[in-house]
């Protein structure tokens, strides 16, 4: 492979890990990869720098705030769904002191 189309592969590959990179998704080896081809690529390193201030912006001035009733309400409704499961596992059990064992055999 030329160096041209290596560092076309490189690119392509460099900016196909991009979120990856960012998210901290990658293993150590890959990272330096990356970091060597950004290092080298002016190209890259721009796209890498724009990726990297719009996530912190996306970040920064995307938080909407919960209300706190709004929260309130997904609790009691999980605890609802918690408690409704609870219930229904307790019916499905098997009463008595054998719990559902084979019944026990008798010679006589």
């Amino acid at each position: 492979m030329g160096d041209r189309q290596q560092a076309e592969f490189d690119c392509r590959e460099a900016l196909h890990r991009i979120y990856h990179f960012l998210d901290g998704e990658l293993t150590v080896v890959r990272r330096r990869e990356i970091e060597a081809h950004l290092d080298g690529c002016s190209p890259c390193l721009k796209m890498f720098g724009f990726e990297a201030e719009l996530r912190r912006i996306v970040h920064d001035r995307c938080r909407d705030a919960v209300p706190e009733g709004l929260r309130q309400r997904i609790a009691d409704s999980l605890n609802h769904e918690h408690d409704t499961t609870d219930a229904s596992i307790d019916r499905l059990a098997p009463s008595g002191a054998g719990g559902g064992a084979a019944e026990e055999r008798t010679d006589g």
